[in-house]
């Protein structure tokens, strides 16, 4: 009797070589092929291994709806193949949205965090999850009834292999007046699964990064934008707050990685142009324009509906270059930095997150803690 076809080819190549590279779907289905695949695919350095192989994916946000009610939440990672359409805005996960609305926060390392609001008793909270493992679990942090946090964001704190959450406390306001609060307004930092409360570290100006478009996790610090001419970063080791230079770009800016450097995207009101920064020496905060990327949109509002307020545009690396994705109303474009129109999505609903996923099975021991987890359940679809 011939050998199965997996045993043609020694374990240490096809674990090491073939199955670590798989993603995610793909080797849990093959777990199932026999026991001592699923024994080395399930050790946590082989998870490791196959978390560091996963491709770096920009995320987007699509809600699905009947008629005009909101019935779920699709996180898909952005695929871009030639020829492949549609296929490549597939969700790596679905959540429900019938009592609770959710909207992603944060994310890192295969790991996101969402807001949500339970309809029935109008209170906001967060939660973490896991869309690899739809592993998913509720956060002790309260939001509203007179506690304003605002996630600021997530990392991992290398020096104690946590994962931790940058918080933003506001008093609130309720009927016109302050509410009044026992704790201290400010920044805070909550750990994932350590049973404490938020712990204040001051800095009342990082307020203003309440209003910006997410942050970037990059050499080991979370980034911002903030209005103005000055980045905002935050050392996740030491967990201490600092500036450093940026480059005026047009209208709304944004921040994303790209081999290893540090970029910015600017784009003017009418989405006509766009800038693209590099940071040539990131400890000098020394900037030069790469690309000027500009297209008609008279041309493209004819063929695919009104540039307006609800529009977007986002620029993501890609293959050691940058893309943008451009949406006008229903229709997602991506364009090239020549301004060409290369590939056209049509969904309705669909937001960018600018937050990118690298998926991961690694099991974190913070989940079974949290009150409220569950494994392969609601809210997941």
């Amino acid at each position: 009797m011939a050998d199965p076809p997996h045993r043609s080819l020694p374990d240490e190549i096809t674990i090491w070589e073939i199955l670590v590279r798989l993603p995610p779907k793909s080797l849990l289905r093959c777990r199932a092929v026999c026991r001592a695949w699923r024994s080395a695919t399930s050790a946590r350095r082989f998870l490791l291994a196959h978390h560091a192989l996963q491709p770096t994916l920009p995320l987007l946000y699509g809600f699905n709806f009947v008629g005009d009610e909101v019935q779920s939440l699709d996180i898909i990672p952005f695929h871009q193949r030639a020829g492949a359409g549609q296929l490549q805005l597939r969700p790596v996960a679905r959540l429900e949205q019938d009592s609770d609305f959710h909207h992603l926060e944060a994310c890192c390392d295969g790991l996101l965090v969402f807001s949500f609001r339970n309809t029935s008793v109008r209170d906001w909270r967060f939660a973490v999850c896991n869309p690899a493992t739809r592993q998913y679990a509720p956060l002790p942090l309260a939001y509203g009834s007179g506690v304003e946090y605002s996630l600021l964001g997530m990392y991992p704190h290398i020096p104690t292999g946590d994962y931790r959450l940058l918080m933003y406390r506001a008093s609130a306001l309720m009927h016109g007046e302050l509410v009044p609060a026992a704790a201290q307004d400010g920044s805070y930092i909550f750990t994932l699964g350590s049973g404490q409360p938020p712990r204040h570290i001051g800095f009342l100006d990082a307020e203003v990064l309440t209003y910006t478009f997410g942050s970037l996790l990059f050499r080991g610090s979370l980034h911002w934008r903030p209005p103005g001419n000055m980045i905002m970063v935050f050392d996740t080791t030491t967990e201490l707050f600092r500036q450093m230079r940026a480059p005026v770009v047009l209208g709304h800016a944004k921040l994303f990685q790209m081999d290893e450097m540090l970029g910015m995207s600017g784009f003017n009101d009418g989405g006509t142009t766009i800038d693209i920064w590099m940071a040539q020496d990131y400890e000098r905060g020394v900037w030069a324009c790469k690309y000027r990327v500009e297209f008609s949109v008279a041309d493209l509002t004819l063929r695919f509906g009104k540039f307006d307020g609800s529009s977007w545009v986002v620029a993501v690396p890609w293959d050691g270059d940058v893309l943008l994705l451009v949406n006008f109303g229903e229709w997602l474009l991506h364009v090239d930095i020549g301004g060409k129109l290369v590939a056209t999505f049509h969904r309705k609903g669909l937001g960018p997150a600018n937050l990118q996923l690298k998926q991961t099975l690694v099991q974190h021991t913070f989940f079974p803690t949290l009150e409220g987890y569950v494994a392969n359940s609601a809210p997941f679809i």
